[in-house]
């Protein structure tokens, strides 16, 4: 058993530090939604935040868009020329995808320098794609409402996963040259 351990230490490592952070970072946002059940930002302050800030975006390309608060539901409403086009919810704040991004960039890290700011740029990058891909998804739902499946279900995904997925890779091949188990 032990000649296993010492056999597959950098996998172990990758594992245990990748599922720590990824769970820690997951109740922490757990906790932070429960808390901000009836606050002052509905439904909490990042998703707010992200639906204000992608229609304040709509409306510079010259659409009459504006969100509200849903009544009874945890999401903003999204609507375009007084017409309904779109919920943001809790998922589209970005949140998850960061928490995912930083728990495979915390299992690889290199010195706490370089990963804490690795994890700061790939994270504000991340917010800012997501911003700009609400913001295309709107626009794109309002012209060509009956392609949302395709729209929303497997292009804009593939935009927000796929960079994500080009952020670990660079992180992996380019920003970690050559580890060893025991430079981590």
């Amino acid at each position: 058993m032990k000649d296993l351990l010492v056999k597959y230490k950098s996998v172990i490592r990758f594992v245990l530090l990748f599922m720590g952070t990824y769970l820690i970072l997951s109740f922490t946002y757990s906790m932070y939604l429960k808390l901000s059940e009836g606050g002052s930002y509905h439904p909490d302050l990042v998703t707010h935040l992200v639906a204000k800030q992608s229609t304040t975006i709509i409306s510079g390309f010259g659409y009459n868009a504006d969100i509200v608060a849903h009544e009874t539901k945890p999401q903003m409403v999204l609507y375009m020329n007084n017409e309904y086009l779109a919920s943001i919810i809790e998922g589209c704040n970005s949140l998850s995808i960061i928490i995912l991004f930083i728990a495979f960039i915390v299992a690889f890290a290199q010195n706490f320098k370089k990963t804490a700011l690795y994890i700061l740029a790939g994270s504000v990058l991340i917010y800012g794609v997501n911003i700009i891909r609400i913001v295309i998804l709107a626009i794109l739902l309002f012209h060509y409402p009956e392609q949302e499946k395709l729209l929303h279900g497997v292009v804009f995904p593939a935009i927000i996963y796929g960079m994500v997925f080009l952020l670990w890779m660079l992180w992996v091949k380019k920003l970690v040259p050559n580890q060893t188990a025991a430079d981590v």
